[in-house]
Order: C-alpha cells, then sequence, then structure tokens
C-alpha cells in the first residue's frame, strides 16, 4: 500500500467520524453483530490462514488462543454496551447547587491497531471490538509475519465492513511505520518494548494518546509451601501455550533454594502430560519463524557457554527419527523442545531479553526478599504468577511489586476475566483494555455542568466585600 492509499483510507475515516459524532448505541450493535457473524461464518477459514503462517498450529489451539477470547469478549460487550454508554451523573458540590452535572461518553474518532503476530486474530480484532463498542471507526494494521491471516482479514473485514468503518492496511514495516504516523484519535500497539518506543515516539509527533500492551520478563515465584507438581503443571501451561509465543507467559521462575531437582522432575512430568511428544504434535505450535528459532538457540548456546545447565523437556526426544527429512525441513522444524535453563545470570541475553519462546530459567532464592528485590531491579512486567498456601507470603508479593497483572497459584488466567484491565506499566506499556476498562479508553469522557436558575454562583462574583466575606465564611464553615 502506498503512503497516498493509507492516507485516503484515513481520511475517509476521519471525515465520517465527524460527520457522524453521536453514534447511535443500535448502530454500535448492528456493528458487534457482524463481527460475531463473520467469526462464526469464517472461523475455519481463519484457522486455515493461521496455520499456514505458523506451519504447526491445531485449530482447536486457535481457537481457544483467539476465537474464544473473541466471541466471550463480543458476549460481554453486547451484555453491558447500553449501560456503559449511558451518561454517567455525578453529585454536585453545595456552592454549585441547584445543577445537574454528568460525563457523556462519545467515541474518539478514528482508532488504529497494530497487532502483532502471536495471537493474530485476537490481538487485532479484541481491541477492534472494544474501540466499535465506544462509536469509533477502525484501522488495523496486522503482522507482516502473519501474511496469510492478514490477507483473510482484509478480504473478510471488507465483506462484511465499509471501508470508513473498519479497515485493514497490508503491509512490511516500512507501512508499519507510516501507519503509527497517522493523526488517529487513539492508537493501539501491541508487540516489543523496543518497537513500542518508537510507536510513542510517532504518535506523540499527533499529540495521539497510546495503549500500548507490551512484554518483558513476567516472574514466576514458587513459595516454599507451593505444591510443586500442581505448580510444574500449570507453569509448563503458561510458558508452553502457543509454543511459548505468549507476552504473559512465565519468563523465569524464582525457586526456594535446593528444590531445583524437586522441580526438574515435576516440570519434566507436566510437559509430558500436556504434550506426550513434540515434533509433529498439532497442539505444540512451531515458533514463527526460522529467524526466531535461530535467535533462540543462539540463547542456549550462550547460556550453556557460560556455565549453565540446559535440559530439554522433550518426552520423546527420539520421535523426530521416524518422520522424514522433508517435513523436518518445514515447520515441524521449528517445533522447539521445552528447555529448563539452570544456573543462569544476569550477565546472559535469557536473562536480559524477554524470551518468547519455550525456554524457561530457573533461578533460586534463599529469603523471599531476596526474590522480591531481584524482580523490582529489572523493569516493571506486564505479569506476574506466585504460587503458594501462606495468605501473608502472597499478600507481601503483592504489596512489594509492581507488575500489570497477577495470577495466584495459576498462570495467564488474569487475562481472561472479563472485569480486570489488562495492561501493562513501565516499559511493559501503559493504558488498560478490555470489557469497561477498554470501552472507556476509547471513549473520551466529557464534563457537562447544567446550572439551574436559582444557582448560587453568583454570590461569588465581584465585586467583592462584606457579603462575598459573609459566603466565603459560610462555605469554609460547611466543608
Amino acid at each position: 500500500m502506498t503512503s497516498a492509499e493509507l492516507r485516503a483510507l484515513f481520511d475517509a475515516q476521519h471525515a465520517a467520524s465527524r460527520q457522524q459524532v453521536d453514534v447511535p448505541v443500535l448502530l454500535r450493535r448492528e456493528r458487534l453483530l457482524r463481527m460475531r457473524k463473520l467469526l462464526d461464518e469464517h472461523a475455519a477459514t481463519l484457522s486455515a490462514a493461521v496455520e499456514d503462517d505458523f506451519g504447526v498450529r491445531s485449530p482447536r489451539l486457535t481457537e481457544v488462543a483467539d476465537f474464544f477470547v473473541l466471541r466471550h469478549l463480543l458476549a460481554h460487550t453486547l451484555r453491558h454496551l447500553a449501560r456503559w454508554s449511558k451518561p454517567q451523573k455525578v453529585r454536585t458540590p453545595l456552592h454549585l447547587q441547584p445543577a445537574q452535572a454528568w460525563v457523556q461518553r462519545q467515541p474518539l474518532g478514528v482508532v488504529g491497531v497494530i497487532a502483532p503476530w502471536n495471537y493474530p486474530i485476537q490481538l487485532a480484532l479484541a481491541p477492534a471490538i472494544t474501540a466499535l463498542a465506544a462509536g469509533n471507526r477502525v484501522m488495523i494494521k496486522p503482522s507482516e509475519l502473519t501474511p496469510h491471516t492478514s490477507a483473510q482479514l482484509a478480504l473478510l473485514l471488507g465483506q462484511f465492513f465499509a471501508a470508513d468503518e473498519v479497515c485493514v492496511v497490508q503491509g512490511d514495516a516500512v507501512v508499519a511505520s507510516a501507519f503509527a504516523a497517522l493523526p488517529f484519535d487513539h492508537l493501539v500497539f501491541t508487540g516489543s518494548t523496543a518497537v513500542g518506543r518508537k510507536v510513542a515516539q510517532a504518535a506523540a509527533a499527533n499529540l495521539t494518546p497510546t495503549t500500548l500492551e507490551l512484554g518483558g520478563k513476567s516472574p514466576c515465584i514458587v513459595d516454599a509451601d507451593a505444591d510443586l507438581q500442581a505448580a510444574a503443571l500449570k507453569i509448563a501451561h503458561g510458558k508452553l501455550f502457543n509454543g511459548g509465543q505468549t507476552c504473559i507467559a512465565p519468563d523465569y521462575v524464582l525457586l526456594p533454594r535446593g528444590s531445583e531437582t524437586a522441580f526438574v522432575q515435576a516440570y519434566r512430568t507436566a510437559v509430558a502430560q500436556l504434550f506426550p511428544y513434540i515434533t509433529g504434535n498439532p497442539d505444540y505450535a512451531s515458533l514463527i519463524s526460522q529467524r526466531h528459532l535461530a535467535r533462540l538457540r543462539r540463547m542456549l548456546q550462550q547460556a550453556q557457554t557460560q556455565g549453565a545447565q540446559v535440559l530439554s523437556m522433550d518426552p520423546a526426544p527420539g520421535a523426530a527419527a521416524t518422520l522424514g527429512a522433508a517435513t523436518l525441513d518445514g515447520a515441524t522444524s521449528r517445533q522447539m523442545a521445552p528447555t529448563l535453563v539452570l544456573g543462569a545470570t544476569l550477565d546472559m541475553a535469557l536473562m536480559q531479553e524477554e524470551i518468547f519462546g519455550p525456554i524457561l530459567p530457573v533461578l533460586t532464592y534463599e529469603h523471599l526478599d531476596d526474590a522480591i528485590a531481584h524482580i523490582n531491579a529489572g523493569p516493571r512486567p506486564l505479569a506476574l504468577y506466585w504460587f503458594g498456601h501462606n495468605a501473608a507470603v502472597q499478600q507481601e508479593v503483592l504489596a512489594r511489586t509492581v507488575s500489570g497483572g497477577v495470577t495466584v497459584n495459576d498462570t495467564l488466567m488474569h487475562i481472561a476475566h472479563d472485569n480486570l484491565p489488562f495492561g501493562g506499566v513501565g516499559d511493559s506499556g501503559w493504558g488498560a483494555y478490555h470489557a469497561e476498562s477498554g470501552f472507556l479508553r476509547f471513549c473520551h469522557q466529557k464534563a457537562v455542568m447544567a446550572p439551574s436558575r436559582w444557582a448560587i454562583g453568583w454570590l461569588l462574583y465581584p465585586p467583592y466585600g462584606a457579603r462575598f466575606d459573609r459566603v466565603m465564611g459560610l462555605l469554609r464553615r460547611w466543608m
């Protein structure tokens, strides 16, 4: 897409948003129903496109990772849309009485969405759904790393929506850069912290407010009284879901010193339960590209060279030998075995960069203070996980750490809660969306004050004198 074509799409949406400032709830609802119809009728086509992009990613994984989330979001939004859209009355202070006051929730206008490749349907459409609910127009820029999915999204959204309602912009990083530089009324970006900084800089030139959903190194603290078997299963699920390519996946584990051997065994058992074999398993997503695989292998090689212990968790390591060379040259060769790394140090790439793959470094701590100090010494993470049974310890971890979100005695689950905001803090992003939090993110909350003809504000007008002093004296006593 040329810059002229991109600008023309934006200008059409911008003009439409200014011509119809007040978007009726019935129209918003109808747009959401169209989105639901698109998903109901074309889920199989979109799943096939995702599988073409990943190589190995079963439709069932896409169902739970993308479609289930979107369907639930649509149902929740449709259920609450009328209430969210109503003006919110507020109390009026004594010195402004009698009067009425309320907050009017209005669409911002045009919302841009820059979506990543790891959940290419969910993370493109979830912000779009919430922005549509708030009455906005939406432009979506999917990742160039998922070209089949991007093309299908463009085709299908073009069938269900006019271009000045919802449209998809396809292209590479150059197009993405031009997209971020458009004067949107709000811009949502999901991706790495490094790219997020560039997006924020581009948006700042237009004073465009942003929601940045970034990543980082999300820690997982295992307390001394935790059930290691149960914890290992939930950690393995959170880490290996989508082949580890999840922004809120546990990035490393903090274990009480001395429990490493028990955790390794528990994690190995958990991996075998979830994925009896790796190579060729349709439920175990392949890495998105050879480049990404090579990056992870370099991380492991560096860690091993510097003295870390690298342990493959592949339950059936010989299974790959039974596959033909042609198959292994394809997507199954990018199904990287789950791997634990013991003895990782802070100067290793594994502990400096977000891993975004099925590698899990294991660190140990002597006292809880050590684990908390380690977390607080780095950038604030997108997610934090704690496993244990002591309520006092749980509260201490929650009180003394700052992260985008937390799940206790599980992983990933806070993102699925309809009434919890989802977002980062510091280097892991800013702004939150999902449900009403997202609705408000994509609204302008306009303050409206309507004094009565009997309002007493005139008593504070000049000229100031004895009357003014008496009125101020009375107000001070009432405050």
